[in-house]
């Protein structure tokens, strides 16, 4: 069975008073309180799937972005190329120009296809460039899915030969919300200040695994087990993020329930343990495809979509925080929610700067079965207390193009953030039987 996802269906959920405002197709504008550069095409490819047939599927396009950035500026950006199966990266110097003049192939597995992956982008000279990803091996279960993972130390230039770090038959990277529905890329990576790394996917039999490595990715542990799950509560869609303490943080929701809620785990040891999980709010709504990140007060912030009617209905963006030495959350709170033609809003993003402003974006879908069709975003200047009003990425809702990316899942990490405030949004967008791109769009704040 080919994997696959479900648009939106609208649903109970009441319009909210907010006003998205439009901006011009090609990018290059300002958005209230940002100022965005046009956007930059990464690559492009055919706009042709064909019907799943396992690794011998003719999948003629681009998709999958993630973005990654330095403290200098420098912008990496990694992506799937359907055609050649393979997962493919670049890096944009802070003047738009492309460091490598042939794209470089990390996953080199051209007969096996390679998706949705993760990044990590340090500030050394050369950069370290850690990425992880979802390959659809077929090892015995009845999905196929591996965890993989390569990295450089050469800023991009070359990658070491990828390791599997998952050897499981149970479908890793399946992120199920029900037996025959599912995101694939449901898997994350982050860096710790100290250095460690971080890695954590679901699978579709619905265990919640966990791995760290010590030494620059040379090697990771053996996965354990942060939730077990099962048939009826299986994990979906981790978030990590990493304390300077030696804190990490989790969170992820479950599929086969209609009012699933966002479970959150912390460890104080640098990931060789984990207390134990709780939920962040319950609700009667189905609470999906959460963000985390921590800021230098050692507050975390969480960002998610729910939808009052359950799965596949109609969703809103929330937001809740828990500040350093508090045992609970904070209430959560809608952030954004459907206005004028956008049905749904689902699957955000985030990041922080260094003076602890956060950054917030997400698919904009136009009817209740869709593909999304643009991005939109907000910001907070004070730590999350408050939000501006949400605005459309300029360059991100283009007729021309088609519908946004994510054939194989929306379970992407889009968006990231320098400490100064440097931001960096990877886009894929798919024009049926025409062709599909990848996209970069660079913004700042217009005021800091």
């Amino acid at each position: 069975m080919r994997s696959r996802f479900p648009p939106v269906r609208s649903g109970l959920a009441t319009l909210l008073g907010i006003l998205l405002v439009a901006a011009p197709a090609s990018g290059g504008s300002d958005s209230p309180g940002m100022r965005w550069d046009k956007r930059i095409k990464v690559a492009s490819g055919g706009g042709y799937q064909g019907p799943w047939r396992m690794n011998e599927s003719e999948f003629h396009y681009v998709d999958d972005p993630a973005v990654a950035i330095d403290e200098r500026g420098m912008i990496a950006v990694a992506w799937a190329d359907q055609s050649r199966q393979d997962i493919f990266f670049q890096v944009y110097e802070p003047n738009g120009g492309k460091r490598f003049e042939e794209s470089v192939n990390v996953s080199r597995s051209p007969q096996v296809f390679s998706w949705l992956p993760r990044m990590v982008l340090t500030s050394s000279d050369p950069g370290r460039v850690y990425i992880l990803w979802q390959e659809i091996v077929f090892s015995g279960g009845t999905h196929g899915g591996e965890i993989f993972f390569a990295r450089s130390a050469d800023g991009g230039k070359t990658f070491s030969k990828p390791i599997n770090l998952s050897k499981t038959i149970a479908g890793a990277g399946k992120g199920r919300l029900t037996k025959d529905y599912w995101h694939n890329g449901s898997l994350d990576i982050t860096l710790a200040p100290s250095g460690n790394l971080y890695a954590a996917w679901t699978e579709y039999e619905g265990a919640l695994r966990f791995s760290r490595s010590t030494d620059g990715g040379v090697s990771f542990s053996e996965p354990m087990h942060i939730w077990n799950g099962s048939d009826a509560d299986p994990a979906r869609a981790p978030s990590l993020a990493a304390g300077a303490g030696g804190e990490v943080y989790i969170a992820w929701t479950v599929g086969e329930e209609p009012s699933a809620d966002i479970h959150f785990a912390r460890s104080a040891d640098h990931g060789r343990s984990f207390g134990e999980p709780r939920i962040v709010a319950r609700s009667e709504g189905h609470a999906d495809a959460p963000k985390i990140a921590v800021d230098a007060k050692g507050t975390v912030h969480l960002v998610y979509a729910e939808s009052s009617g359950g799965p596949l209905e109609r969703y809103h963006i929330r937001y809740a925080r828990l500040k350093a030495g508090e045992g609970d959350f904070e209430k959560a709170r809608e952030i954004a929610g459907p206005a004028g033609r956008w049905e749904s809003m689902n699957f955000p993003g985030m990041g922080l700067d260094g003076g602890d402003n956060l950054y917030i974006v997400w698919e904009l879908f136009p009817e209740p079965v869709s593909y999304p069709e643009g991005l939109g975003f907000t910001y907070s200047r004070d730590g999350g207390r408050t939000f501006a009003s949400p605005a459309i990425l300029p360059g991100s809702v283009d007729p021309a193009l088609g519908t946004g990316g994510g054939r194989q899942g929306l379970l992407m990490r889009k968006l990231a953030v320098n400490a100064d405030g440097v931001i960096a949004i990877a886009h894929s967008t798919f024009k049926k039987s025409e062709f599909s791109c990848i996209w970069l769009f660079r913004g700042e704040a217009a005021q800091r």
